[in-house]
């Protein structure tokens, strides 16, 4: 089974989601079928693309939780549905034990994610994190366990 991580930037400007999901899509592309299995942490923007880009290629994908009030207090109301749907989707949704969302329990959970894929795909312009467990703080932490990180930033694409 290959199991694929990823992370990668929240907030996409118009266009960018699909410009997004295509890449993904052809990256997955030699991994289609039902040993292809992702790792997500379904935040809303890369995340949760890159679950129906896998599920789209046949595969299946699991959900790490970054706490239990995490839809309550990090799901804005205009994803709600959509998270809801992909974490129903989901072959296996675990929770991190942090009480409350916040910077520290994103890591954790992002950190967990790495240590239960083989590779990541990164979702990623390339610029420094803005704030801690963001997207580069994520690659470094890859790069430093030595896991293979793709990075996709296709052409055009941009954050607001």
């Amino acid at each position: 089974m290959t199991r694929i991580g990823v992370t990668g930037h929240v907030v996409l400007a118009d266009g960018t989601a699909e410009l997004v999901y295509r890449r993904l899509v052809e990256e997955l592309r030699p991994y289609v079928g039902p040993e292809l299995h992702g790792v997500t942490c379904l935040a809303d923007g890369a995340d949760q693309i890159f679950a129906r880009a896998v599920l789209a290629c046949g595969g299946s994908y699991e959900a790490v939780i970054p706490a239990r009030d995490y839809r309550l207090r990090a799901v804005r109301a205009h994803n709600l549905t959509a998270f809801d749907d992909l974490l129903g989707r989901a072959s296996a949704v675990s929770y991190m034990p942090f009480p409350r969302s916040g910077r520290d329990a994103y890591l954790a959970a992002s950190l967990e994610m790495l240590r239960r894929c083989d590779r990541l795909f990164a979702v990623w312009d390339g610029c420094p994190s803005a704030d801690i467990g963001d997207t580069a703080d994520v690659v470094r932490a890859a790069q430093d366990h030595h896991l293979p990180v793709t990075v996709l930033w296709p052409t055009g694409a941009r954050r607001h």
